[in-house]
């Protein structure tokens, strides 16, 4: 069987498609209506692996409009043909179509009792995250798995970034500054008491809730401090995070603390730039060398529109990559908050924030000198 490949399922397959799902399957089988509409479909990756002369299996990924996931959907080999290493070729190349489409993520249910399958999914990277209870037509439980399928191209990660977590539920803007700064300085070792130091230098005061977050000004005032040279994207010249309370006396508070910050950039030379940064912008400065951190609304990442700042570890033609200093402790590991790919598309909506629209970025760069 060593000249077996993975080719497009095509309508002469479907005989030999269900042979196997009643080989495979006691319940849950595909049926041949199924198959045949699988077969004619345009959302989904259907692939078979054959020697020419038998079908020894198949894969079938379907691609739901407008989200950057892809779901395996199901995928069966023949019980003669197992242990040879069929079902990681059929699934590596299903991934790789997958990202093709553009998707980031692929997704998949096993079933509890799958040991085998579990493993192989082990085996290539994916992760449990979920369950679904009586799933199946026998009532057993089915695990759910994810995987990240598009990997950044490490050529782009210049230099290398680490990632740190954040400590408390307010300091992702000296988290994410942390990491750019480490990146550019071997003096920068980041910690959480150089990370509660910049969120004194850099806070808001207030925010919607709670502790206040990072101004953009506060953050570059703070690279500025340690040897860097920064410059801040802002597109508006009004004060900050107003909306987000309702006090008028939390208003004039935070309006003197933006004055504040933009006095001391005055006087430290730091650049302001009032428009909005633009992705082009983001890739020209990684490509000459700066780091960039950049203003997210978390709406599109857990429905809850707060303001959060990551650290843009590479562009390419279809996404940028970051590192989020906050992972979610209930279904992320923090694998998955390093160079985490974002559709450029999704990544645009996802860099605004309030009702103002407001997009805002700090570049910061070794001094000339340097330090």
């Amino acid at each position: 069987m060593a000249n077996i490949e993975i080719r497009n399922a095509v309508a002469s397959d479907l005989q030999h498609l269900v042979t196997i799902e009643e080989a495979c399957f006691m319940t849950d089988r595909l049926s041949m209506r199924q198959f045949r509409h699988w077969l004619k479909a345009d959302n989904c990756i259907f692939k078979v692996a054959d020697d020419g002369k038998k079908l020894f299996g198949y894969g079938l990924v379907v691609l739901h409009k407008g989200t950057r996931l892809a779901r395996l959907y199901s995928m069966a080999i023949s019980p003669d043909a197992r242990r040879l290493g069929i079902a990681k070729k059929l699934l590596t190349t299903l991934e790789q179509d997958a990202v093709t489409e553009g998707r980031l993520f692929m997704r998949l249910e096993v079933s509890e009792n799958n040991n085998a399958a579990q493993a192989l999914y082990h085996q290539l990277g994916y992760r449990a995250f979920g369950e679904y209870e009586n799933y199946y037509q026998d009532q057993s439980d089915a695990l759910r798995m994810q995987k990240r399928i598009r990997q950044m191209d490490t050529s782009l990660v210049h230099p290398e970034t680490p990632w740190y977590q954040q400590t408390t539920s307010f300091t992702c803007g000296p988290s994410s500054l942390m990491m750019a700064m480490a990146s550019l300085g071997d003096h920068i070792i980041p910690s959480q008491e150089l990370e509660l130091d910049i969120w004194r230098e850099a806070t808001t005061i207030f925010m919607t809730s709670g502790h206040g977050g990072c101004h953009p000004v506060g953050l570059a005032l703070a690279a500025h401090h340690r040897g860097f040279t920064a410059k801040v994207y802002i597109n508006t010249k009004n004060p900050l995070f107003i909306e987000g309370v309702r006090s008028e006396k939390k208003k004039q508070v935070l309006r003197l603390v933006n004055r504040q910050f933009m006095a001391r950039a005055q006087n430290a030379s730091i650049a302001l730039c009032y428009r909005d940064i633009t992705q082009d912008d983001i890739k020209g400065y990684l490509d000459k060398g700066n780091m960039v951190i950049v203003l997210i609304s978390t709406y599109r990442l857990d429905g809850r529109k707060l303001p959060h700042w990551v650290t843009v570890t590479a562009v390419d033609d279809y996404c940028l990559y970051v590192h989020d200093p906050d992972p979610d402790v209930k279904s992320q590991d923090p694998l998955d908050c390093q160079h985490m790919p974002i559709a450029r598309d999704d990544f645009s909506k996802m860099s605004v924030f309030g009702s103002e629209r407001l997009r805002t970025a700090v570049v910061i760069r070794k001094t000339d000198n340097g330090t």
